[in-house]
């Protein structure tokens, strides 16, 4: 190790910054962020040096920052002069931050823009969330340990709370929920209800799932998924997790809502951390309210983590915008597939100009919605596009006019996920 990793206080000391230039502001920057008193100036005084806990440079003639180097090393006060190790006594790593949490990142000098880069890939591993449990531990530290002071039981119980509801209620925002949880661990160590997470996995594109939904898939101990638009995306969950199929296709449901909702507590009452792992987007046309209700009335914490949903998927594959100054001013989200037997749809309400229809589930019953939306007034030549498999690399389209359309699907479609887009804005391309 070239370099030992060494954090500073620097609350309230001084501090010499030498230069002018974007690097010498940012050193600035940083280190009055950390609390110093920034000392600045363009050209280097030995007495500036007076009371300084360290010193940076950067935009400076040489002489200077050659002068600045001996003088800071003379009186043993770190300096750094960037992009110059060998005037340097320490170097500036890459930081990431989230609130009190700092991870630094250092390739000695060696590659800085390598450093730069794994810090890219910390920043998307470690969310903004974090900060808030980091502060929580910060808040409770004094308690935790009055309350703990045997070394180990403190170390189980924290590495409890810093994988359990407290870490998952901070995650998700709920500051106020996550301290209840650390204090309730506290007051009496012992496993805790669990938590269920409802996460969006998207069109089926592993890529296009976000990153709190692959972080989420990696510390869970059960994958409660649906069948379509999930299969790329469970690759990348945690190996060792129980996966349990509950997917449902038309005609055919693994398991009934009902039971969903009772298989997802009664797992949380194990004490299980569990991903409901949804195609799409929980709350759009996912049952996603139905299965939060069941969990808040159960009394099991939870959250939501949202998906790209068809819609989006669809028109991006499709290149159709859902919206466009010239063509819509509005989209709606409307579904074919209801518990009732008619469709329940209300065509008259859809009757507005300047408005792109994204119907879920239509394939099974395009032909009665074409009839049905022309019998209400649509225009049969109105521009529409049908969309399999979209956001994936399977994604096919076809293209034409509402009429058409509907007698082409039938043969034209492949057993994918197919949604249906109408309006002005179908047309453009």
């Amino acid at each position: 190790m070239a370099y030992a990793p060494i954090f500073l206080d620097l609350t309230a000391r001084r501090v010499l910054i030498l230069g002018t230039g974007y690097a010498a502001d940012r050193r600035a920057e940083t280190y009055a962020q950390g609390g110093a008193t920034i000392i600045r100036t363009e050209k280097f005084d030995p007495t500036d040096l007076q009371g300084c806990a360290l010193a940076a440079a950067a935009g400076a003639p040489e002489s200077d920052l050659q002068a600045l180097s001996a003088e800071a090393q003379r009186l043993g006060i770190p300096v750094n002069i960037v992009d110059r190790p060998d005037l340097s006594s320490f170097i500036t790593p890459s930081t990431v931050e989230r609130g009190p949490l700092t991870i630094a990142v250092s390739t000695g000098g060696a590659a800085p823009v390598l450093a730069r880069l794994i810090r890219q890939k910390i920043e998307a591993l470690i969310p903004p969330g974090w900060a808030r449990l980091a502060a929580l531990a910060g808040r409770m530290q004094v308690e935790t340990r009055t309350r703990l002071p045997d070394p180990a039981q403190r170390r189980r119980t924290l590495e409890r709370i810093f994988n359990g509801p407290t870490a998952d209620l901070a995650l998700a925002g709920d500051e106020k929920g996550a301290e209840a949880a650390y204090r309730a661990e506290l007051e009496a160590p012992a496993p805790q209800t669990g938590f269920v997470h409802l996460v969006g996995a998207g069109p089926g594109a592993a890529d296009l799932a976000s990153l709190r939904a692959l972080r989420l898939l990696g510390e869970a101990d059960v994958i409660v998924h649906d069948r379509l638009g999930t299969e790329e995306v469970l690759r990348l969950a945690r190996r060792d997790a129980t996966r349990i199929d509950v997917g449902k296709t038309h005609g055919d449901h693994t398991m009934p809502q009902a039971e969903i909702n009772a298989l997802l507590i009664r797992l949380a009452r194990e004490g299980k951390r569990v991903v409901r792992l949804k195609g799409g987007d929980p709350f759009i046309f996912g049952r996603g309210g139905e299965e939060v209700a069941a969990l808040t009335e159960a009394g099991i914490p939870n959250a939501v983590t949202p998906g790209i949903t068809a819609a989006l998927a669809c028109a991006a594959s499709a290149k159709v915008p859902l919206t466009h100054r010239d063509h819509a001013h509005a989209v709606t989200f409307v579904t074919a597939h209801r518990r009732r037997p008619d469709l329940g749809i209300d065509y008259a309400g859809l009757l507005r100009p300047g408005v792109t229809l994204a119907i879920y589930m239509g394939l099974a019953s395009i032909t009665r919605l074409r009839d049905e939306l022309c019998a209400a007034g649509f225009d049969p030549s109105m521009p529409a596009v049908l969309v399999e498999h979209g956001g994936t690399d399977h994604a096919r389209v076809l293209r034409g006019k509402l009429t058409e359309l509907a007698d082409q699907a039938p043969v034209w479609a492949q057993n994918g996920p197919v949604l249906i887009l109408l309006g002005g804005s179908a047309a453009v391309q």
